[in-house]
């Protein structure tokens, strides 16, 4: 193999598919990237055996070729190198990539291509198109909402659901549970049930970048995998063959409180709680107020810590129903509010005891769902 490529674009290459490289596993060889050539581009993928990441640069290849080679040690190099042509030049007998870049030589020690897992290539096939900007918005506002926890595998992915025009994907970690909905182009014939692992789909986000249109997903048949396609990027994930809890029951249906409040102003009050609030399991009460013909209504949020003080914002809010005063945990509600952009936000309450929904006003997409806490805990 010799390929020339820009500094620039390798070290960009290298930092999308890095994150699929793994860290804990017994094969040396997924601590390994794969360089290959590709039809007059330079590919490069990692894997932890859960997702592959793969990206194609521009690169001028005079000889064919493949190799994987330390991941850390050659990002490390590659982003150290000076904005200049970088010369990679393999010697198969011995597995060592030379690499040139202006005056600096470096020899890195690989591993045979061979050894590396097969990379699954995107199915052209029964593609569903989702623009990128919507499908990133939605893992955002979905993801944050899975178990980190793998004591139950289910509940760390995300379910995803495709019927005719609609997606729909939902999460949760039995504390609280986000729903996002999007209309998408196209059609899909049979409704699409899958579970992908909220892991994934934030990487998916991190890689996906808004100048791609739209990216393409595919469920090849018999691999238990789904493929995101963009321009010059797959991503490839292992999908959870488990069944996802029916969650219907636990959204209320209806609510005797409706509380508008600004997301900005809610947002800094409940970040104010949050840092009284760490010792006492991130609760924090909001206790709402009905306003009259002279003052407007209120929310309160406040949280106490007996070692450090305590915190007290009110709030001016559009309150609709009777008085409530709930407890939440605030780092929750703070996760959701840094993820919904409209002006301001609904709040809906019917006793303390029962769960409270978060929506964007002016935006029926997204609903969450956040389970209250127990006052003095």
């Amino acid at each position: 193999m010799k390929v020339s490529c820009l500094q620039e674009n390798l070290a960009k290459g290298l930092n999308i598919v890095s994150r699929a490289v793994s860290t804990r596993s017994m094969l040396p060889v997924l601590a390994n990237v794969l360089l290959e050539t590709d039809n007059g581009r330079l590919k490069l993928s990692a894997t932890n055996l859960e997702i592959v990441i793969t990206a194609w640069i521009g690169a001028k290849v005079e000889e064919e070729g493949s190799v994987t080679v330390p991941a850390r040690t050659f990002s490390d190099l590659i982003g150290a190198l000076p904005q200049d042509r970088v010369d990679l030049a393999l010697n198969e007998q011995t597995q060592t990539i030379h690499v040139t870049c202006g005056r600096t030589e470096a020899n890195i020690k690989g591993i045979d291509a061979q050894e590396f897992p097969l990379v699954p290539q995107p199915d052209q096939d029964k593609r569903i198109r989702v623009e990128t900007a919507v499908l990133k918005q939605m893992i955002n506002q979905v993801a944050m909402a899975a178990a980190t926890d793998d004591t139950r595998p289910t509940l760390t992915g995300v379910s995803t659901h495709f019927e005719e025009s609609k997606m729909l994907m939902a999460a949760t970690d039995g504390f609280r549970l986000s729903l996002r909905s999007a209309h998408i182009p196209g059609y899909v014939e049979k409704p699409i049930d899958i579970i992908i692992p909220a892991r994934a789909l934030i990487e998916l986000a991190r890689i996906a970048h808004d100048d791609n249109d739209a990216v393409y997903i595919s469920l090849p048949e018999g691999r238990n995998q789904v493929v995101f396609d963009m321009d010059n990027i797959v991503l490839v994930s292992q999908l959870i063959n488990e069944t996802f809890p029916d969650y219907t029951p636990i959204i209320p249906k209806k609510n005797l409180t409706r509380t508008i409040l600004s997301t900005a102003e809610f947002r800094s009050a409940c970040k104010r709680a949050e840092i009284f609030a760490r010792e006492s399991s991130h609760t924090a009460r909001v206790r709402i107020e009905p306003g009259d013909e002279l003052s407007p209504g209120s929310a309160v949020v406040a949280a106490t810590s007996t070692e450090t003080g305590d915190s007290v914002a009110p709030i001016d809010a559009n309150v609709d129903g009777e008085s409530i005063e709930i407890a939440f945990n605030v780092k929750y509600m703070t996760d959701v509010l840094n993820v919904i952009d409209t002006p301001q936000v609904a709040l809906e309450t019917t006793n303390p005891m029962e769960p409270g929904v978060i929506k964007p006003v002016g935006d029926n997409d997204f609903v969450h769902i956040i389970m209250p806490m127990h006052f003095g805990r």
